[in-house]
């Protein structure tokens, strides 16, 4: 292949993003007032009361974009260099859907005390931390310390954008069939980040019983050797105390969420209850081909663009950080994810539809309808 040549190269050429200046610097007064020695004015009121550098810096309205690059898109622990397109894409997605303004931080680090100890040091600079692409099980720790210890809300988007996104296509799915949330009973394949956090919103939101699989088969009270995040599924999830691997997983279940990469028979879909929902969210390949889920499935949802009810986690991060930023909000709560959701499964509206469960990704309502909503959550 020719690089030089190739579209996809081309429009990456110099990176996807900058940064600008928002004030004239034209003259001598100009750089009077915008550097030495006007800013020292300013700089002497912050070091008096911090709470100023909400409003005359930019750090009210910035968001690091932070990874080690070992949990990247569908390519794995490609490194930090590796990393950084997507990192810059999605500051990209940031600024054009919530005119949140954001920086890609890609450390040289896959220890989780030295990537929590880099984030708290950079933390002064920034009104939240989106973390991404950080390998499962770190990535649970280090969500869960930094929320502990910086004072800005941080957001790790591969679980819980996924799983906001996730409920609001579920919610309109439900709502399409005339059905309610307390008498589904759901099976989640993966038991990683975007899998754990699935899990647990659906299980705030009220659904009946869920069943969580890895590789070695359902969750349970049963299953020797569990740690940490799965232990704690084991003690949420999988009410009905199923056991054994996917077939009886699906048998009779109304939704399965495929979040594994892996591969799901035929016959173990065709198991499911009448009407069922599948969302196969693995990329590029789903976990069901859409074709086969149709043929056992009423309603079908994808992480693909080129299919109908794409599960796009652009639909909930740039909207979530926008109300965040806006309310002043020091940490993401249940019920701001709760009320992402609902707000994303709103803008679909009278469109709803069994092709139509989820908005565009480019629908200009979303990000708006999301930032009002967590705000609103927010200061409650």
């Amino acid at each position: 292949m020719n690089i030089e040549k190739d579209e996809i190269f081309r429009a990456h050429k110099g990176g996807k993003i900058r940064t600008q200046t928002t004030v004239e610097l034209e003259t001598v007064e100009d750089l009077s007032i915008a550097y030495t020695p006007g800013v020292a004015q300013v700089s002497e009121a912050i070091a008096q009361d911090e709470k100023l550098a909400d409003t005359y810096t930019w750090r009210s309205n910035t968001v690091a974009v932070v990874t080690d690059g070992t949990a990247v898109l569908g390519l794995g622990d490609i490194g930090p260099a590796a990393s950084l397109p997507v990192m810059e894409g999605k500051s990209g997605l940031f600024r054009k859907f919530a005119d949140v303004d954001s920086i890609p931080i890609c450390l040289g680090t896959k220890d989780v005390d030295e990537i929590v100890a880099a984030v708290k040091a950079i933390a002064p600079s920034f009104g939240g931390i989106n973390l991404e692409d950080i390998a499962a099980p770190r990535c649970f720790e280090i969500e869960r310390r930094l929320d502990a210890e910086v004072d800005i809300p941080v957001f790790h988007d591969d679980q819980h954008g996924t799983a906001i996104v996730v409920l609001a296509a579920l919610r309109n799915a439900l709502k399409l069939q005339g059905r309610e949330l307390g008498d589904v009973r759901a099976a989640v394949v993966g038991a990683g980040a975007a899998g754990t956090a699935i899990t647990k919103i659906l299980l705030a939101a009220g659904i009946g019983d869920v069943a969580v699989l890895d590789s070695r088969g359902i969750l349970g009270l049963d299953r020797e050797g569990l740690k940490g995040m799965k232990a704690e599924l084991a003690e949420e999830s999988n009410k009905a105390g199923l056991t054994g691997g996917i077939d009886e997983a699906l048998d009779g279940a109304d939704l399965l969420v495929g979040v594994s990469g892996g591969s799901i028979p035929e016959e173990a879909v065709a198991r499911m209850a009448d009407g069922a929902i599948v969302f196969a969210l693995a990329n590029p390949t789903p976990e069901v081909e859409p074709d086969v889920a149709h043929r056992h499935a009423a309603i079908v949802a994808t992480g693909r663009s080129d299919y109908p009810n794409q599960i796009n986690n652009v639909l909930a991060f740039p909207g979530l950080f926008r109300g965040a930023l806006d309310a002043g909000a020091t940490t993401f709560t249940d019920e701001m994810k709760l009320a992402a959701s609902q707000a994303i499964a709103d803008v679909v509206g009278d469109d709803l539809a069994e092709g139509k469960i989820v908005p565009s990704p480019l629908d200009p309502r979303v990000a708006p309808n999301v930032a009002a909503a967590v705000r609103q959550a927010a200061q409650t």
